[in-house]
């Protein structure tokens, strides 16, 4: 029996690989990409040992860096970004190719790079799920809906997917309404193939039908179907611009554009057969089957080339299709493995069939269709013996499939739901009377009753709003006067003072437009240090806050600069500081907060992770915000967590790994043993900080208290809980006020506890990254939502 699993799974592995659609558009995965705001065009080289990138614009050919293998690239307007083969990562270019690494991650692997007019969304690989980054203040959405995605593509401002179980189209973005409409314009139509341009979307159905929908000011969305031509039927066969489509038609190959007001059309690619288009704004571009060059034309194609007047660009060769290690089920493209250069083959697409329009019959047998011209003949024997092979697989592999479903149903290992947690934060707890012991660095022992084993996993992906690149940008922000400032608090009356930071007193203020601010005013001492003091943490938050935009961050609004006078100005935060409501003395019935409960406080400080998480891994370099604390985490209306004071931040080492010999500081109680004992400054110091806000925020204590059994002595909080917890008193520490936790709560907060327990490890080196914290916060929240959803099912029924 455990033969046929493997086998079935081998069989699921070669499937999935293979039929997964890849798009090609105005932003979307491909081997060719244009930046149009500066008419650049970009392909991967083939026939190299590294699939490197290579683009020609303005100022003529240039290889791109970082200098590695990419499976596919796209464009936007002002840039555009590669997925590194494997998908662990990606990089986005500027105008002058730029780069800069947005995504890494050693496990958790990338498909369907799609760039839209300032976005980048992606599907994880191994949930399919879609995660988006960039985009305007750097937070363009994810996905509300959690379905797994087939394939993407992007538009401007909007962003388009095929969902895997019932392949209708999900659409979403800053612009609603466009991506709304092309949503429900589809309706229920299954699709196979999508692609975006600027305002409007074109793909084939799975009847066969193209069908398109969205803007048509210029005729876009009306594809000549009453001509003799025929379409391809394959996601590499359309692109669409600001107003125009393409796509590849006709048996030999020659390309088909329709909308654009006619300036897309011409006699460029007359005779000419075309592996796969990709538009700009106004014009578009193909890779030619004969000799992978690259031609563009249309009325926005105004570059100098040099060349001749067939509009073929100064590119090398260009792969037709990502170099793959997989399977391929429908055939492998003539001569792969010199494209490749002997690192995997390049797959044909299965959807590569012949259509016509408006006579869609995919069930009616057809003749074989006469090979491209400029390709081999023997493609198509080749293809029709692949497609077989492909479907007695497929039919030994569902038998198979049956048999293993069986097989689960009567042992009953398909019935127990495994929950996965990430193996860097695995210490385990023993409850009761046990008697725990702790060896050098490895996992604490022995095991908690919940669970035997811990495995790892990826983060949550698709319930993320992950970090997206840093947005640093050399933009300041707004400059007020100090009258300006005065005015808006009262002249700084004591009412509307609602806290201290790193270098002043903050004040409650209302600006003259009526929005809502906190504003940090420095203290003007005599004495020399503390101005200066003052000064360093002033410029370092300004440095800061001005260039690094996210959700997680409090956002800086501006700054005064006058004399002596320092004043920063930030968004309000209307519900105030974590530590507040953890420490404040109103705070003592269940009802007099709504983070009295463990949903909410495990939702908090995750928002206050993914802020941290977006200073150590997306910004460039690194930052070390040096003072984590409850007080510096604030909830806004929404009771939303975001990270603030940025007087003490560093910039950390740009090489992971490397630390730096710093004089320590930060907050006593929260302060890295590691730090302050020997200077050394890692990302893993704020690790340590948010260690303790995890067991503030369980225990209700705080980070310095008295210790009764002591005599009332002062004691750091972490000195006093972590025996405790380890020797299985955890639910004697909890704060009575939230209430004790059941059920898949009661093992949420035992996650948040082992993953504290790691963090305010005394050496840095045995701490987890600050992503594997959040992949277990994300799960302990996931955790209680189950619980939610559980109660209000026992409740209904």
């Amino acid at each position: 029996m455990k033969i046929i699993i493997i086998i079935t799974l081998l069989i699921t592995v070669i499937f999935i690989t293979d039929v997964t659609v890849l798009v090609n558009g105005y932003g979307s995965s491909s081997t060719l990409a244009i930046s149009y705001g500066s008419q650049t065009v970009c392909g991967i080289v083939a026939a190299e040992s590294r699939q490197g990138v290579q683009c020609f614009g303005r100022n003529g050919s240039v290889l791109l860096q970082p200098n590695i293998s990419y499976e596919g690239i796209s464009g936007g307007r002002d840039f555009f970004c590669g997925l590194s083969s494997g998908g662990l990562s990606f990089f986005c270019w500027d105008s002058v190719f730029t780069f800069k690494r947005v995504y890494y991650n050693s496990t958790v692997r990338l498909r369907d790079l799609s760039v839209g007019e300032d976005h980048v969304c992606a599907i994880y690989v191994d949930t399919g799920f879609v995660d988006c980054w960039r985009g305007q203040n750097g937070n363009f959405p994810s996905p509300v809906i959690r379905e797994k995605f087939v394939s993407l593509t992007s538009g401007r401002g909007f962003s388009c997917g095929i969902l895997s179980g019932s392949q209708r189209i999900h659409c979403w973005g800053v612009r609603n309404d466009t991506a709304f409409g092309i949503q429900n314009s589809f309706g229920n139509i299954s699709m196979l193939s999508l692609n975006a341009g600027d305002s409007h979307v074109c793909g084939f159905s799975t009847n066969g039908s193209l069908i398109c929908n969205g803007n048509n000011e210029s005729g876009q969305l009306d594809f000549p179907s009453s001509s003799n031509s025929t379409l391809v039927l394959g996601s590499s066969s359309l692109a669409l611009g600001l107003n125009h489509s393409c796509a590849i038609g006709k048996v030999n190959g020659s390309v088909v554009c329709w909308g654009g007001n006619g300036g897309v059309t011409g006699n460029a690619t007359q005779g000419i057969s075309f592996e796969s288009v990709v538009a700009g704004s106004n014009f578009t571009c193909g890779l030619t089957t004969a000799n992978l060059s690259v031609i563009c034309w249309g009325a926005g194609f105004s570059m100098n080339t040099t060349t001749n007047s067939s509009n073929v660009l100064p590119l090398p060769k260009i792969i037709p299709g990502p170099c793959t290690q997989s399977l391929c089920s429908c055939g492998v493209y003539p001569d792969s493995d010199t494209l490749c250069s002997g690192s995997g083959n390049i797959c044909r697409q299965c959807e590569n069939n012949i259509i016509t329009p408006s006579t869609p019959s995919p069930l009616s047998p057809s003749p074989s269709p006469p090979p491209r011209e400029g390709s081999k003949p023997s493609f198509w024997t080749a293809r029709n013996k692949g497609l077989l092979a492909f479907a007695i697989v497929g039919s030994v592999g569902t038998l198979f499939g049956i048999c293993t479903v069986i097989y689960c149903l009567w042992t009953g290992i398909c019935c127990c739901r495994q929950k996965k947690i990430h193996n860097s934060v695995q210490p385990t707890i023993t409850r009761g009377n046990s008697n725990p012991t702790q060896s050098g660095s490895g996992p604490l022992t022995p095991p908690f009753s919940r669970s035997s084993t811990i495995r790892r996993q990826s983060s949550r992906a698709m319930r993320r709003q992950r970090s997206g690149t840093s947005s640093i940008r050399g933009d300041r922000a707004q400059e007020f006067s100090l009258s300006d400032l005065a005015l808006a608090t009262n002249q700084f009356a004591l009412e509307n003072k609602i806290g201290g930071g790193s270098f002043g007193l903050v004040y409650k203020g209302k600006l003259s437009d009526g929005r809502k601010v906190a504003i940090k005013r420095g203290e003007n001492s005599s004495k020399l240090k503390k101005l200066q003091e003052n000064e360093s943490a002033f410029q370092s938050e300004l440095e800061f806050l001005s260039r690094l935009h996210h959700k997680h961050l409090v956002g800086l609004v501006g700054f005064c600069e006058e004399k002596d006078e320092r004043l920063l100005v930030y968004e309000y935060m209307k519900n105030g500081a974590l530590y507040d409501h953890l420490h404040s003395t109103s705070n003592v019935e269940k009802s007099s907060s709504i983070l009295n409960s463990w949903k909410m406080r495990i939702k908090v400080v995750l928002d206050a992770a993914r802020g941290l998480e977006y200073l150590h891994v997306y910004a460039v370099p690194p930052i070390i915000h040096r003072d984590i604390k409850s007080s510096n985490i604030l909830l806004d209306a929404t009771w939303t967590g975001k990270v603030s004071d940025f007087g003490l931040s560093l910039m950390g080492p740009e090489v992971e790994g490397e630390s730096m010999s710093m004089k320590a500081a930060g907050t006593v109680g929260y302060m890295d043993p590691e730090y302050y004992g020997l200077n050394i400054l890692t990302p893993k110091t704020d690790i340590y900080c948010l260690g303790v806000v995890l067991l503030e925020v369980l225990t209700g204590k705080r980070a310095i208290l008295k210790d009764e059994e002591d005599g009332g002595n002062l004691i750091r909080m972490v000195e006093f809980v972590v025996p405790k917890i380890m020797s299985g008193e955890l639910w004697d520490l909890l704060d009575v006020r939230v209430g004790k936790p059941e059920g898949n709560e009661a093992e949420a907060v035992e996650l948040v506890a082992y993953t504290a327990l790691r963090c305010v490890s005394v050496e840095g080196k045995d701490r987890p990254t600050i992503s594997d914290i959040v992949a277990n916060l994300d799960r302990a929240l996931l955790l209680c939502e189950e619980m939610e959803f559980d109660e209000i099912t026992i409740v209904s029924e």
